[in-house]
């Protein structure tokens, strides 16, 4: 391990196995950042990280401000959403989300009122006078989540209690035309390395590793002249392999540890960040602004404006692509992300959330349409490709025989999906939706198994209590009965009369009195 600091600290870049190098293609940094006009509305979904949603704060019909909370996060694993603008809530209900399925969920729909009136702000440029607690529980309420395309809550993670030895601010973003991260770098890259130092400052962490591709020179440049008073923050430029931008990988290249199975970076004391992320997480504590907005990066050859935007959290997509000249073309697909792990929408009126980095809308010459799968040929070029060393054929073979016993021994759940296996596949198999279709399958069997065991312990426990109640019934009749005998015994001691007396007279007068009614009965008969 001593070796290992050593070796990082003097800059040395190790590698991961696998990578693919697809086209970059990421002509939409050529131009500054742009401000996106408000849209007509603003739809905002309940659940836009990775967590259960937040209690409703509105009403249709509530007037609401800029930044103000319409939930409120109170259980583990909750974030809030905010006001993006100032308005009226028209209504609450379902609607289409980004998700892959194309279902709906409950959100949150505004419509704004052109003033965009801030509410009341809370900021503490002074964090270092600030228990840990307390800005832990402000970037909770602010609503930030990671923004490089988990949505794990950024103070969930912070909070995590173990020793560490390096934060990794990522920068890298690996994938063809996204490059909001990029922008973001060489735009704001003193608020980013505010942001690295309030993370390390929360998370007790000595050191900073900011990590960028060599392919992005002017972010490079920016950033390396940023951190010339930064000594506890140091800048790492990667080699430019796809998926290098993968949490595990980016780990691997930059500090030579591996993440274990199903393990996180803080067992090997290390933790990640996205730099949009820190960005946010600035904005949070020194200007007290939740998070309302995001870079994104709207491109592909149907559009004639291709750039970055700051987009406001519940803007549809369709409002963002109008904006930059969207020129559709027949069955035009819209992809949220980039083309290798991003998904098709369903239709544009789905609303721009926390994990949205692009917005692809590319022509069909550009992404033509996937060709028809064929049967494998077990050549083996995926696994070569493959960045978490699986092997991607056996899982594929598993998982459409629904073999999922064996899918978890094969470690299936290590899939980072990024999807170099299918891009390298000459049968156009589909290899990422058979692993994700196997890994839902297999949480749904977790969540039913877990249900039935809740089930069976909760019957089981109703079958002890009907036992206990039973036996304790039995005993107090028992000790009632006891009871009365002693009682009994002691009144015969006082008196001198056995309490049996009494009883045995009663059974006598009982039976002269059926014997006299027989007598009569026999003699009405005689009669």
């Amino acid at each position: 391990m001593q070796r290992s600091k050593e070796l990082i600290e003097q800059g040395h870049i190790w590698t991961f196995p696998g990578g693919i190098h697809p086209p970059e293609r990421k002509y939409a940094a050529a131009e500054p950042i742009r401000e996106l006009p408000l849209p007509e509305r603003f739809i905002l979904p309940l659940r836009q990280h990775i967590g259960e949603p937040a209690d409703i704060l509105v009403k249709p019909g509530d007037t609401v401000l800029k930044g103000q909370a319409l939930t409120n996060s109170k259980q583990h694993g909750q974030l809030p959403v905010h006001a993006p603008s100032s308005g009226v809530v028209s209504s609450i209900g379902p609607a289409r989300v980004a998700h892959p399925s194309g279902l709906a969920d409950t959100c949150i729909i505004i419509e704004p009122d052109g003033d965009d009136r801030w509410g009341e702000r809370q900021a503490y440029a002074d964090y270092r006078n600030h228990d840990h607690a307390t800005l832990l529980n402000h970037i909770q309420q602010s609503g930030i989540a990671g923004l490089g395309g988990a949505g794990f809550p950024t103070a969930q993670k912070l909070a995590l209690q173990k020793p560490l030895d390096y934060l990794i601010l990522n920068g890298v973003e690996c994938e063809p035309y996204i490059c909001a991260d990029d922008r973001l770098m060489r735009e704001y890259a003193a608020e980013i390395i505010s942001g690295a130092e309030i993370l390390m400052y929360l998370a007790d962490i000595p050191k900073t590793l900011v990590a960028v591709e060599d392919n992005k020179p002017e972010a490079i440049k920016v950033l390396t002249e940023a951190l010339q008073d930064h000594a506890t923050i140091t800048l790492r430029v990667v080699p430019t392999r796809y998926p290098s931008g993968g949490e595990k990988q980016l780990i691997q290249l930059l500090t030579g540890r591996e993440v274990p199975s199903r393990g996180l970076p803080i067992d090997i004391g290390l933790v990640m960040q996205n730099v949009a992320t820190a960005f946010a997480v600035k904005r949070a504590i020194i200007d007290g602004e939740p998070l309302l907005q995001r870079v994104v990066t709207a491109t592909g050859e149907a559009l004639q404006q291709p750039g970055n935007y700051w987009v406001r959290l519940g803007t549809p997509v369709a409002h963002l692509l109008n904006q930059a000249g969207f020129q559709a073309e027949p069955q035009q697909r819209v992809i949220m992300g980039g083309p290798m792990m991003g998904f098709a929408l369903p239709d544009l009126t789905v609303p721009v959330v926390k994990i949205t980095n692009c917005i692809l809308a590319p022509s069909s010459r550009e992404l033509p349409d996937a060709e028809p799968e064929m049967p494998c040929i077990r050549c083996g070029a995926c696994a070569d490709a493959c960045p978490a060393s699986l092997l991607p054929q056996q899982l594929y073979w598993h998982a459409k025989a629904k073999e999922f016993d064996e899918l978890e021994q094969q470690n299936l759940f290590d899939c980072i999906e990024c999807g170099a296996c299918a891009y390298v596949c000459p049968s156009a198999i589909p290899l990422v939706h058979y692993y994700r279709k196997a890994k839902a399958e297999i949480r749904n069997i977790a969540r039913e198994k877990a249900q039935a065991e809740v089930a069976r312990e909760r019957f089981e426990a109703r079958q002890q209590r009907l036992e206990r109640e039973q036996q304790e019934r039995l005993e107090r009749h028992r000790k009632a009965a006891e009871a009365r005998k002693q009682s009994q015994a002691e009144a015969a001691k006082t008196t001198g009369k056995d309490p049996q007396d009494a009883v045995k007279a009663a059974l006598a007068r009982a039976k002269a009195r059926r014997a006299k009614q027989q007598a009569q009965s026999s003699s009405d008969d005689d009669s």
